[in-house]
C-alpha cells in the first residue's frame, strides 16, 4: 500500500488532487501557525530571567509568581473562547475568506499592543493585547477548518485538514526554539524577550498576504445563491470543465443537501440555533464534537505546552537553558510525527482508530512518568546530570508525545470539520472551537497550582482521562474517512457505530453505480431514440423519391 494510496467514494480524475487545492489549505493554515506559535513561545518566554527581572519577579512570593504567569496564559485563552463564537456570524454572512482576513488583522493588532510592554508600564498591554489576539484566533481555530473540509476531496479531506495541524505543528516548533536562540545568544535585556513576541506577527501577515490567493468557499456561495460563481470557483478549485461528470455529481450531491436542509433545518442565520435546541440528532453531534476537544486537553497537552519548562523541571531536567533545549526537541518530535499523520495515519488507518490507540498508548506512557517522580522524587533530590531512571523517564514522555500528536492532536479538529451538514457546520464548529478554548483556559490557568499541589499525580491525572476517553470513543465516534460531506446524517444513523462507516461506504458505491448506470441507459435510450428518427426520416425520403 503506498504511502499516498487514496480510499475514494467513487471515481475520481488525478486533476481533482492538484496544487490549487492544498496552497489553498496551506495559506488558511497560517491561523494555526499563529495559536501553535503562541501555545509554545508563552511559556519558555516567561521562563526568561531577562523577562522575570524586567517585571520583578523576585520579589513576588512562589504562589504570586504561579498566579502571575497563569494570568498572563490563560487570558490568551479567555479571548479565544469569544472568538470562536464571533467566527460564526462573520463565516456566516460575509464567507469563509473575509472572516480569515479579519481573524487575521485582529490578531496583528493584539501582537502590537503586546510589543509595548516593559517594566515602566506594567503587564496591562500583555494581558490587553493576548485577550485581543485569542479574539482572532479564536474565530481562526473556527473557520479554518470548515473552509478547508468545504473546498477538500472527501478521499484527502483528512489530510486537507490536518495541513491545518501542521501549521499549528510548525509555529510550535518555531515557538519553542526562539527561545531557546535568543537565551543561547543574547545577553538578559528587554529586547531578549520582546522577539519571541513579535515573530507573532510573522504567521498573521503571511495569512494577509496570501489572501489574495483565496477563493471562497463554493459550498457556502452556493447557500447564498451565487451559483455562479460557486460553480466558477469548484471548477477552478478542481481544475474541471464545468461539463465534467465529476462536477456534475458534486454540484448535484451540494443542490440535494442544501434542498433537503431547507425543508429541515433552515438556511437562515437562527435556523441553526433553533435546530440544536429542537433536534436531538444535531444536540448529539454538538455533544459529541465538544467532548473531543474535553479528552483532547484531558491528554495533558496544553499543560506540557505551556508550561514544558515545569513539566521537564519535575521530571530532573535542572538549567534554564537545558530546559529549552529539552523543550525544542519536544517540539521537533511533534512536527515529525505529524508529518507522518498527514500522509498517512489520518486517511489511510481513520480517525475512530487514531484515538483509540492513541489513548491507550498515551496513557501507559505518563503512568510511567508519574511512577518514576513518585518514586525518585527528582525534585527533592536533584542532580547535575540524569541518572539511567530520569532519562528512561524522558523517553516515555517522548514516547507519549509519539502517541499523543498523531492521534489526538489534530483529529478532533478533522472530525468537528466533517460531521455536520453545510448549514450546522459554522455554529457547530463554533461550539467545538469555544469548547477547546474553554478547557484549555482551565488547564492553562490552573496547572501551575496543580504541579505545586498534586506533584506525580498531576500525570496519573491526565493518564486517568486518556483511558475514560477510549470507552467514549469506542461507544459513541463512528469513522468518517472518505465519506462525502453530504452523507454524515446517514452515517450517525447506522448502528452499531464501529460498523457504520463500511456499510456507509457500500451504499454509497451502490448508489454511484446506480447513477452511472442511469447516465448509460439515458444516453442508450437518447441514441436509439435517434436511431429509429433517421430511419423514419430515410423511409419518408424514399417514398417522396
Amino acid at each position: 500500500m503506498s504511502i499516498l494510496k487514496l480510499v475514494e467514494d467513487r471515481p475520481t480524475p488525478k486533476s481533482v488532487y492538484n496544487w490549487r487545492v492544498y496552497l489553498l489549505a496551506a495559506v488558511a493554515s497560517c491561523t494555526s501557525c499563529m495559536i501553535g506559535y503562541d501555545s509554545a513561545f508563552i511559556g519558555t518566554t516567561l521562563a526568561l530571567d531577562s523577562f522575570k527581572s524586567e517585571f520583578h519577579f523576585s520579589s513576588m512570593s512562589t504562589t504570586a509568581q504561579n498566579l502571575l504567569s497563569a494570568n498572563i496564559v490563560s487570558c490568551y485563552q479567555a479571548g479565544a473562547f469569544f472568538g470562536a463564537f464571533f467566527g460564526y456570524p462573520l463565516g456566516h454572512f460575509w464567507g469563509r475568506k473575509i472572516a480569515l482576513l479579519i481573524s487575521a488583522v485582529v490578531f496583528i493588532l493584539g501582537a502590537g499592543l503586546m510589543l509595548g510592554a516593559n517594566g515602566d508600564r506594567g503587564l496591562g498591554l500583555i494581558y490587553a493585547g493576548r485577550v485581543l489576539a485569542g479574539l482572532g484566533v479564536g474565530a481562526g481555530s473556527n473557520i479554518t477548518p470548515i473552509y478547508i473540509s468545504e473546498l477538500s476531496p472527501p478521499a484527502i479531506r483528512g489530510r486537507l485538514v490536518g495541513v491545518y495541524e501542521l501549521g499549528w505543528q510548525v509555529g510550535g516548533l518555531v515557538g519553542f526554539w526562539i527561545n531557546y536562540g535568543v537565551d543561547s545568544t543574547m545577553a538578559p535585556s528587554h529586547k531578549q524577550w520582546l522577539i519571541p513576541f513579535a515573530v507573532q506577527l510573522i504567521p498573521a501577515g503571511l495569512l494577509l498576504f496570501g489572501g489574495v490567493f483565496l477563493r471562497e468557499s463554493p459550498r457556502w456561495l452556493f447557500s447564498k445563491e451565487r451559483r455562479e460563481e460557486a460553480v466558477r470557483n469548484l471548477c477552478w478549485i478542481r481544475q474541471l470543465d464545468e461539463n465534467d461528470i465529476y462536477i456534475i455529481e458534486e454540484i448535484g450531491a451540494i443542490d440535494q443537501a442544501l434542498e433537503e436542509q431547507r425543508s429541515t433545518i433552515g438556511l437562515g442565520f437562527w435556523k441553526p440555533f433553533k435546530a440544536a435546541y429542537s433536534n436531538n440528532k444535531v444536540m448529539y453531534r454538538l455533544f459529541l464534537g465538544s467532548m473531543l476537544f474535553f479528552w483532547q486537553n484531558g491528554s495533558g497537552i496544553n499543560a506540557i505546552n505551556y508550561y514544558s519548562p515545569t513539566v521537564f523541571k519535575s521530571i530532573g531536567v535542572t538549567g534554564t537553558n537545558t530546559s529549552l533545549f529539552t523543550t525544542g526537541i519536544f517540539g521537533v518530535v511533534k512536527t515529525v510525527v505529524t508529518f507522518v499523520w498527514l500522509l498517512y495515519l489520518i486517511d489511510r488507518v481513520g480517525r475512530r482508530n487514531l484515538l483509540l490507540i492513541g489513548a491507550l498508548g498515551g496513557s501507559v506512557c505518563l503512568w510511567i512518568v508519574g511512577a518514576y517522580i513518585k518514586v525518585a522524587q527528582p525534585a527533592l533530590h536533584p542532580k547535575a546530570h540524569m541518572d539511567s531512571g530520569g532519562i528512561a523517564a524522558m523517553f516515555f514522555f517522548y514516547l507519549w508525545t509519539v502517541f499523543y500528536t498523531p492521534t489526538w492532536n489534530g483529529t478532533p479538529w478533522v472530525l468537528n470539520s466533517e460531521m455536520f451538514d453545510p448549514n450546522m457546520r459554522s455554529l457547530a464548529q463554533a461550539c467545538a472551537a469555544a469548547s477547546n478554548w474553554l478547557w484549555n483556559f482551565l488547564v492553562s490557568r490552573f496547572t501551575p497550582q496543580m504541579f505545586s499541589t498534586m506533584g506525580y499525580g498531576v500525570y496519573f491525572f491526565f493518564a486517568s482521562l486518556m483511558l475514560c476517553s477510549i470507552v467514549f470513543v469506542y461507544f459513541l465516534v463512528p469513522e468518517t474517512k472518505g465519506l462525502p460531506l453530504e452523507s454524515m446524517d446517514q452515517l450517525f444513523e447506522i448502528k452499531p457505530v464501529h460498523r457504520a462507516h463500511s456499510q456507509m461506504l457500500a451504499k454509497l458505491r451502490e448508489e454511484e453505480e446506480r447513477f452511472r448506470h442511469d447516465i448509460e441507459e439515458s444516453g442508450l435510450a437518447a441514441s436509439k431514440a435517434g436511431a429509429v428518427q433517421v430511419e423514419h426520416a430515410s423511409a419518408e425520403a424514399s417514398k417522396f423519391a
